[in-house]
Formats: structure tokens, C-alpha cells, sequence
């Protein structure tokens, strides 16, 4: 199968508009789903990771400037620990448009932050959320082992950190939009065709690059270069993506698509959200990047065990 870059389309309403670009045209020949590497780690392919969200900014979009505060943001930290999280994810600039935030400030707001976590637990897996390849190299010096490039490989060098230090990357599909800045009437002949070509090539790029493909993933990116029809899409659609055999990362936490579907509020999305996150562990997807650990882990949970990957806790109905 063959996914090359579109031109232009009409989007889910029939409306002209602009459709993301595609790195190059990318063989999508699938591979054998494997373990998942990251720092001393290994999990296999039946194994659903948690990658839990600790926001060092005043505004992100969820629960703004919740863990702004260091010592607030070190004890939500030892919180989603004790919750199970397998993954934390440090983020230093919010998605959204707004006041601009230089790699000075980006690097001083994350960086002391993740040495100290790391202190804290040697072995947890940390993700640094960055597009610019000056924080993750400063992430990965300070203990980082994944680099959560949420636009699409618009930093090209921060794939050649990734394999300078042996660290995982997350090729991402943000339809080649720039960094911060939201989607108007974009449009694509095929959403999940242009998802698929551009993430395949992000991770052909990162092999290329040297990057252990044991530690690449692979994210739609629910909103980032969508509308709420496109994000919708690819959730039903997920199953072309698992299919390739590289671990899908689902960022569906809260977001937009979900309160449009439900017409709810930031504050009201939990159970769309988990709704979602059900979908996409059916569909297979590995990675799952939430606000909610306690919640979330138990739909993994419930899907693992109606899948038969994972014995349930507890079976005494009909036995005993």
C-alpha cells in the first residue's frame, strides 16, 4: 500500500480547504508488532502503558497551572506513581496559541523539574512533550528517555537526539501545521491515508537516523491539525493504524472532538474520554496519554480482559 501527499480537497462538510502534507511517499509495509523499549524497560506487545501528564505551564488547557507550582507539580508526580502510571509526560508549552515561550524559558520550566523526578525514581519512564531538539537534548541529559514531538517532526534534528542518546521518539501527524497554532478549514482527500504517510515517514526518518526502532511510536494526534469529523475518523479508523505493527501512542485526553461530539464542557469529558480510550485499546493502540490514571487504567483493564490479554483480578461468580 502506497500513501503519497495529497494537494487540495473539500473537507467532511464538502467545503474547499487545505490538506496537510505528507514528508514523501512511504511503503507502508507492516512489521511485527514487538516490545516496546524505554529506559531499562521492556514491554510487550499485549501490554497497555499509561503515559500520564504533568503540565509545567500557567496555561494549558485542561486545569490550567494545576502543577505550574514546582513543589505541586513534584507531588502530582509521586501521585500518578502511586496510581500505576507507567509513563510521566512533562510538557513546558500548551498546544494552544498564546504568549510565546523561547527555549530558554521552555528548558527552564521542564528540565530541573525531570532531574528531579528522575532522583525520585530511577526507573520511571519520562516523556519531555517538545518539537525543538535544543530541550530534548537537555531533557535526555537530564534523565528524559522518550521525546513526545507532538507537530510532526517540524524539528527535524530532534530526531537525531533521540538516537545520539538512545532515546524513544513519537512520530506524529499534525498536519503540517506549525507549531501552536490550530487548524481552519483544513481538509484532507483521506485523513487516516495522510495520518498513515506521514507517520510512516517520520518513523522511516528515525530509523534512518539511527533511533532503535524498538523505541518508536507512532500518534494520530486527535486535534492537532484536525476538526472534530477528522479526529472522530481516525478513532474508528484506528485499527489501519495498529495495523502497520508500530505501537500507537491515543492523546484523546479532554480534548475538543470529544466535548463538539458530546456538546460539553472542558471540565465534563471524562466519560467521553474513556469512551474513547475503550475504542482505541479494542483497536489496539498501546500508548495512552491521560489526565485520569486511576480511571483509565481500569478501562485497560476490563478491554485487556475481554481480549484475553490479561487475567482478571479476581474469579470466584459460579466457582466458589
Amino acid at each position: 500500500m502506497i500513501f503519497t501527499a495529497p494537494g487540495r480537497g473539500r473537507d467532511r462538510l464538502g467545503k474547499p480547504g487545505l490538506i496537510g502534507q505528507t514528508p514523501r511517499t512511504v511503503s507502508a509495509v507492516p512489521r511485527e508488532p514487538g516490545p516496546l523499549r524505554l529506559r531499562n524497560r521492556e514491554f510487550a506487545p499485549g501490554r497497555s502503558l499509561i503515559m500520564a501528564i504533568v503540565n509545567r505551564t500557567p496555561d494549558s488547557f485542561y486545569r490550567p497551572g494545576v502543577t505550574w507550582d514546582e513543589q505541586k507539580a513534584l507531588d502530582r508526580a509521586h501521585e500518578i506513581v502511586a496510581e500505576g502510571a507507567d509513563i510521566l509526560d512533562v510538557g513546558g508549552v500548551p498546544a494552544k496559541p498564546g504568549a510565546e515561550v523561547d527555549v530558554t524559558e521552555e528548558i527552564r520550566r521542564t528540565v530541573p523539574f525531570i532531574e528531579a523526578v528522575r532522583a525520585a525514581y530511577p526507573d520511571l519512564v519520562i516523556s519531555v512533550d517538545t518539537w525543538r531538539h535544543e530541550v530534548g537534548r537537555a531533557a535526555c541529559e537530564a534523565g528524559a528517555d522518550l521525546l513526545n514531538d507532538t507537530w510532526g517532526g517540524w524539528d527535524p534534528r530532534l530526531t537525531e537526539v533521540a538516537a545520539e542518546f538512545g532515546a524513544g521518539i513519537v512520530c506524529s501527524h499534525a498536519g503540517g501545521l506549525p507549531p501552536r497554532t490550530r487548524p481552519f478549514r483544513i481538509a484532507y482527500d483521506d485523513v487516516m491515508a495522510d495520518v498513515l504517510g506521514h507517520v510512516l515517514g517520520l518513523a522511516d526518518r528515525a530509523l534512518r537516523a539511527g533511533v532503535d526502532p524498538a523505541r518508536i511510536i507512532i500518534d494520530p494526534a486527535h486535534d492537532f491539525g484536525k476538526n472534530s469529523w477528522q479526529s472522530l475518523e481516525i478513532t474508528r479508523r484506528l485499527a489501519e493504524m495498529t495495523a502497520t505493527g508500530w505501537p500507537v501512542l491515543l492523546s484523546a485526553s479532554h480534548k475538543d472532538f470529544v466535548g463538539e461530539a458530546l456538546g460539553t464542557g472542558i471540565g465534563d469529558r471524562m466519560a467521553g474520554t474513556l469512551a474513547v480510550t475503550t475504542v482505541g485499546a479494542w483497536l489496539g493502540a498501546r500508548v495512552f496519554r491521560a489526565h485520569n490514571v486511576p480511571e483509565t487504567r481500569q478501562v485497560l483493564d476490563i478491554v485487556a480482559a475481554i481480549r484475553g490479554d490479561q487475567v482478571p483480578a479476581r474469579m470466584v461468580r459460579g466457582l466458589a
